[in-house]
């Protein structure tokens, strides 16, 4: 698919990644090999989030069984569940001290629970570690297997995330194995089992969706229990990804989140460059608190 690239505005500029905590962080997982979405999916904030101590890590390898058209995870020869992964991931946050791990992973249409069991065994190894890091998952559809869902809330993660990443109408484009309305039902069926467990999604702009389209789909999120959500601008990691159709400012972000917090989002962080990870600890600190960004 081939991408007429769109000139990039000021907004999007992003500072080169440096300082200690970088360092840090880089060569722990370079040493320890571990996988970050971070790196992998060509995050535009790493710099940011590594520099303030922060990570996302990535499980069940960095080979994803889906062929998104918008994602820089790559796919191919999937590789076999690693049984040290959940103990070396919890005590990469420990070691890291974090206060706040998120956890996302590849989709795994391969495995009967789509890798659920993963996320059970890293949580459970998590707090064998530390009972002060919050915890937060950001999973597959895990292709309706609502039984293998019901066993992740069981473990009580802090904050549970999905996202539908763009509207409908762009599905069979973008994400073309996945269903709109399956994931919309994941959000729905988490606060059925906890309604403690806070839920969250994302969704990119500039594809060529219109300001209707969006708000439809904040609605659905919201008419289905979605409590948190994140918006950001879609940026094609190579010319042969869905394009970019366009470039959308930081105002018109801005009247995204006031209205999503008319919807009744707990909160909403919206702008050019958030990603679902981005100011994770704060945007859950600040739904508590009963503001927004």
């Amino acid at each position: 698919m081939d991408s007429n690239y769109i000139r990039k505005p000021d907004w999007l500029k992003v500072r080169f990644p440096a300082g200690e905590n970088y360092t840090r962080i880089d060569r722990y997982h370079r040493i320890n090999g571990l996988h970050s979405v971070c790196r992998s999916a060509a995050c535009p904030n790493q710099g940011e989030c590594w520099s303030q101590g922060t990570a996302t890590f990535m499980i069940l390898g960095n080979v994803c069984s889906r062929h998104c058209h918008f994602c820089n995870v790559g796919s191919g020869l999937l590789a076999p569940i690693d049984p040290a992964e959940p103990k070396n991931v919890a005590t990469a946050i420990y070691e890291l001290k974090l206060n706040h791990a998120v956890i996302t992973t590849v989709t795994r249409d391969d495995l009967v629970d789509g890798g659920a069991s993963q996320f059970i065994k890293l949580i459970r190894e998590i707090r064998k570690l530390t009972d002060k890091c919050r915890i937060e998952l950001l999973i597959s559809d895990l292709q309706g297997n609502w039984d293998a869902l019901a066993e992740i809330v069981a473990e009580k993660p802090d904050i549970l995330g999905h996202n539908v990443e763009t509207i409908p109408q762009f599905y069979s484009q973008v994400r073309p194995e996945a269903e709109y309305q399956r994931s919309l039902s994941l959000l729905a069926e988490v606060s059925r089992l906890d309604p403690q467990v806070t839920t969250k999604s994302g969704l990119m702009l500039g594809m060529g969706e219109t300001e209707k389209d969006v708000l439809k789909v904040m609605k659905d999120l919201r008419d289905h229990n979605c409590q948190l959500l994140t918006l950001g601008q879609y940026l094609a990691p190579t010319r042969h990804h869905f394009p970019v159709k366009r470039y959308v400012p930081p105002e018109e972000f801005a009247v995204f989140a006031e209205k999503g917090r008319a919807l009744g989002f707990a909160h909403v962080e919206a702008g050019p460059l958030v990603r679902s990870s981005y100011h994770a600890e704060e945007q859950y600190d600040a739904s508590r608190k009963g503001t927004h960004g």
